[in-house]
């Protein structure tokens, strides 16, 4: 092991080896962050079986539009959350010309239950080159369509909202014709800094109420709220009504069937115009378990419920996450999935 500068009067030592799962290490900008959030526990909880049914078996991604943004990706040595997540949906999103762009680092100051995202905290830590980067980004990549999203930057005097913007900004100068989601931090419902993203360009603003209320904690961090992210994205609707609202809704938590129709009903009374659903899957066995694998015949159900409430589209499947095929969310054919060939999959 070798020393790294002293921190505020205290050794920091820097372990060549990689930190395992809910392990401390310092970052490359010198502070202390959890390896994918959630510290490791003695005793994790159980939940579902460990059996993953065969729908949620996701193909290997293929095709030329594929492999040719894999290439720019490795020889530009470029950051998607596509990789850094892993999506099972990446072959998809790629071949159709959408990808998803992480801003402002790696570590959040929060610590979601659900969430691999490391914490930690960055101390006002930002990329001053990021704006162009990312534009630099789109553009090598020829993207159509970008979902730009983020860690929570609570150690930020506005949650990060004015680099978000000048991100926008950026790629909107450099690709006027490439369509950009801002899928965002809650910015502490400080409506201001939620107005600060919503006037920079978008087409499409974000914000994952991720699971229903009475679940939210121990879900969400303690930072987050459900009722805050309905304030969130109900003031982007009326302050720039041109723009569309987006929300986010995991299921296989242990919800009930009346709590399901009940945040979709809240989301659409706070002007929500596109939701997508999709199936909780377990990070690692530090974070919350599963509780249950939601079958594809029930997503087709809940999409039709959404549908019902007015919604301009619900994209509802067992792997569909917050950015699944963007591009595609209002060509009310469900983003293309086909959940009852899901269903028939072998195992």
């Amino acid at each position: 092991m070798r020393a790294m500068p002293e921190l505020k009067g205290i050794p920091v030592v820097q372990d060549p080896r990689p930190p395992r799962s809910g392990e401390k290490y310092v970052t490359p900008q010198g502070f202390t962050a959890v390896r994918d959030g959630i510290k490791a526990r003695a005793a994790p909880e159980s939940g579902a079986t460990a059996r993953k049914p065969p729908w949620l078996k996701a193909r290997a991604p293929t095709g030329s539009g594929y492999q040719a943004v894999r290439t720019l990706v490795k020889e530009h040595r470029l950051a998607t959350v596509c990789e850094e997540a892993k999506c099972p949906n990446i072959g998809e999103c790629w071949n159709a010309g959408t990808a998803t762009i992480m801003l402002m680092g790696a570590v959040c100051t929060r610590a979601c239950r659900f969430c691999s995202v490391d914490t930690g905290n960055p101390r006002g830590w930002l990329d001053a080159q990021e704006p162009q980067n990312a534009a630099r980004t789109v553009e090598l990549m020829k993207l159509r369509y970008v979902v730009l999203t983020s860690v929570d930057r609570d150690d930020l005097a506005d949650g990060g909202a004015a680099h978000y913007a000048a991100c926008v900004r950026a790629i909107k100068q450099r690709n006027p014709h490439t369509a950009v989601e801002a899928l965002t931090p809650d910015f502490q419902g400080v409506l201001a800094d939620v107005a600060t993203v919503v006037d920079s360009g978008i087409e499409v603003f974000a914000q994952n109420i991720e699971t229903v209320r009475r679940l939210t904690h121990p879900v969400r961090d303690p930072r987050a709220g459900y009722g805050q992210t309905l304030a969130v994205l109900a003031h982007a609707k009326r302050h720039r009504p041109a723009v569309l609202t987006k929300s986010s809704l995991m299921l296989g938590l242990g919800e009930t069937e009346a709590e399901i129709h009940a945040t979709l009903g809240d989301l659409r009374a706070a002007g929500v115009d596109i939701v997508t659903l999709g199936q909780y899957l377990r990070p690692t066995l530090n974070h919350l378990p599963v509780q249950r694998y939601v079958t594809p015949e029930e997503f087709d159900r809940y999409r039709a419920d959404a549908l019902a409430l007015g919604f301009l589209e619900c994209v509802s499947g067992p792997l569909v996450r917050s950015s699944y095929r963007a591009e595609q969310a209002l060509n009310r054919n469900n983003a293309g999935l086909d959940n009852a060939a899901l269903a028939q999959a072998p195992p």
